[in-house]
């Protein structure tokens, strides 16, 4: 009965967790939001509209490396900082 307890706990712990969903901070920046999902998958969509999504591999003050673009998975893509007008994070997994 004990064990069925301690088992509940945890999956109720671990559903929290996973359903939090993104945080930021009043010092957050596009860039540390980004920076903060450094490899892990992100869209960003630009100011024409258009979205890469893809692998964050890095960001510097003003541009951002996404790799493993979607659709074009052998790729890599080089966005000004100043180009991004969302970062768009998946937060709850099914």
């Amino acid at each position: 009965m004990r064990a069925i307890a301690v088992l509940f706990a945890a999956l109720l712990l671990a559903t929290s967790a996973s359903a939090q969903g993104l945080a930021i901070t009043p010092d957050d920046t596009t860039r540390s939001v980004i920076a903060a999902h450094k490899g892990k998958r992100v869209t960003l969509r630009l100011r024409g509209g258009e979205e890469l999504s893809g692998v964050v591999r890095d960001a510097t003050e003003r541009l951002v490396v996404i790799g493993e673009l979607s659709g074009r998975e052998f790729f890599d893509a080089v966005v000004p900082l100043d180009a991004v007008e969302a970062v768009i994070v998946r937060v709850r997994t099914q």
